[in-house]
């Protein structure tokens, strides 16, 4: 099984911007722990982030007929972009939203996701495990 993990913009920052949210793990952490994971898990899987919404769009229809699924954290494109939602849409592909923090708890604004629809699933509020338990997912899915 290949997946790919998409991650949004400011997920490079992690362990530098609001630690009492996210905490203070970088993203070259949170890139060896899904590797590791997926390793145990028997899954390939590449990780790339990009903070411009037109590279991850790229990203989306680049693993189209290439990847058994891709686990998604789109950041604060999360809750208005239509063109990431329509590229999910567009690659026939298992997908999970995942976010580290737990999006209900939040603000307002932040609570509502615009990208989820596309996907089969969402997990918010387990910090990086949450990427785990979508791998997990993405492996049942396909296996079912």
């Amino acid at each position: 099984m290949k997946l790919l993990v998409i991650n949004g913009p400011n997920i490079n920052f992690l362990g530098i911007r609001e630690k009492t949210i996210y905490g203070s793990k970088d993203y070259n952490y949170l890139c060896n722990y899904i590797k590791q994971e997926a390793e145990k898990l028997q899954v390939d899987v590449d990780i790339v982030q990009s903070n411009i919404e037109g590279e991850i769009i790229n990203f989306i229809q680049g693993s189209y007929g290439k990847y058994d699924g891709i686990i998604i954290n789109p950041g604060a494109y999360t809750h208005y972009s239509i063109a990431i939602y329509d590229a999910l849409l567009s690659v026939d592909i298992d997908i999970i939203e995942v976010h580290i923090s737990n999006i209900h708890k939040r603000e307002e604004f932040r609570r509502k996701s615009v990208t989820a629809p596309a996907c089969k699933g969402q997990l918010c509020g387990f910090g990086f495990y949450g990427y785990i338990m979508a791998m997990m997912a993405l492996i049942e899915a396909v296996n079912s």
